[in-house]
């Protein structure tokens, strides 16, 4: 397992302080962060207790669902994460918000795995590795940014962060092929060789490739024509 040599940044700068400097209320995302080995006590994740939910927006409505995690492990020591790693299977990213086997059902089943947004033929996983953990300070603060207001804005940052972070988590995800370091508050409990984790942060969808329907090149936003490029994740992770 790894750590990165400068714990400090669990999906930092943009899908994790939120500074990112563009109008959007997403986690700050930064380039990919050199890991290093780490030793500790190797937990493995289990993949039928652990969930991983996701939600996208546009001004006319909403679609959301879940992405499986098929793989995956935690490092701890003295208490805290060291590192560890997740591997998601993208092919059997499910959608909630439609009838299974319906049309549109297919229809946007086939739109993701396309290359318009996950590329899945070329890039079936997603994997996200574990490059720090710091405590999240009673001063810290989970800032929300401006959204284009419409129907369906998409919900904040401050919203969807677990009511007590313990920690800040950051690491490396990679999705179509990209890789961005990322930085989201977690709520994080350790206890009798089981870790329970939970988080919830927005990613801007376009640093990772996935940039059909981006609102920046929207012409008129009032005419609805656009895909927000924030994109909430959930967590809710449990490794034994």
């Amino acid at each position: 397992m790894k750590l990165t040599k400068q714990i400090g940044l669990f999906v930092a700068a943009s899908m994790m302080a939120f500074a990112c400097g563009a109008p959007s209320d997403t986690v700050e995302t930064g380039d990919a962060q050199e890991v290093s080995e780490s030793t500790g006590q190797v937990l493995a994740l289990k993949t039928d207790a652990s969930t991983i939910a996701w939600r996208g927006y546009k001004p006319t409505g909403q679609h959301f669902g879940q992405i499986p995690a098929t793989t995956g492990s935690l490092v701890v020591a003295d208490g805290t994460i060291k590192g560890g790693t997740v591997t998601f299977d993208i092919t059997g990213l499910t959608i909630e918000d439609l009838e299974a086997g319906s049309e549109n059902h297919g229809k946007l089943y086939g739109h993701l795995q396309s290359a318009d947004f996950f590329d899945a033929g070329n890039h079936p996983t997603a994997t996200f590795e574990i490059t720090g953990a710091e405590p999240f300070s009673a001063t810290d603060v989970v800032e929300s940014k401006e959204e284009f207001t419409s129907a369906n804005t998409p919900s904040s940052a401050s919203s969807l962060s677990p009511q007590a972070p313990t920690h800040w988590i950051s690491g490396n995800l990679t999705m179509r092929g990209t890789t961005k370091n990322i930085k989201f508050p977690a709520a994080v409990t350790i206890a009798d060789g089981t870790v329970k984790a939970k988080a919830g942060f927005n990613i801007d969808r376009t640093a990772w490739g996935l940039a059909y329907g981006d609102e920046a090149t929207a012409v008129d936003k009032a005419k609805d024509q656009f895909i927000y490029n924030t994109v909430s994740l959930v967590l809710d992770v449990t490794a034994q």
